[in-house]
């Protein structure tokens, strides 16, 4: 196996869940509430799989970003190692969700994480969990950890 390289693991904001220069990206936009880290999102019928369902893998991109920005804010670069989703309820096209992360413990530099993917009315579509291992690299503005966003 190819070990990779430090300079792989820089934000150029392309990412295609939160970056602000990729055109097709979901732009993703997350801030705090009490311990949680949120993001506001509704989904397009571009993000359906089935007739005014969310795909799956849409779904899975909100709860791996959602812990993935979370962690990359406190703690720098981070990158996803494990992801367990469970679907609880389709989610649909044009229903405003929100996303909520948060840190569930750390050793060394492997980080766990928990998400959901909630309704209005607080009702659970989707959770995850994950682990994520802290990697060398950089991140742009907005993205690190600065006190003004807190």
């Amino acid at each position: 196996m190819t070990r990779m390289s430090n300079d792989q693991f820089n934000d150029d904001r392309y990412c295609i869940a939160c970056g602000a220069n990729n055109p097709q990206g979901l732009h993703l936009s997350f801030h705090w509430e009490g311990d949680d880290y949120v993001c506001d999102f509704v989904p397009q019928r571009v993000h359906q799989g089935w007739a005014g369902v969310v795909h799956g893998g849409i779904v899975a991109t909100l709860l791996d970003e959602g812990m993935n920005h979370m962690l990359c804010y406190n703690f720098g670069p981070v990158v996803t190692a494990e992801l367990n989703v469970r679907y609880r309820k389709p989610t649909r096209v044009g229903v405003p969700v929100r996303v909520r992360a948060r840190s569930t413990g750390q050793r060394k530099r492997l980080h766990n994480a928990e998400a959901e993917v909630v309704l209005a009315d607080g009702t659970v579509v989707a959770s995850a969990t994950a682990k994520f291992m802290q990697v060398e690299g950089s991140l742009s503005p907005g993205r690190a950890h600065d006190p003004k966003n807190v």
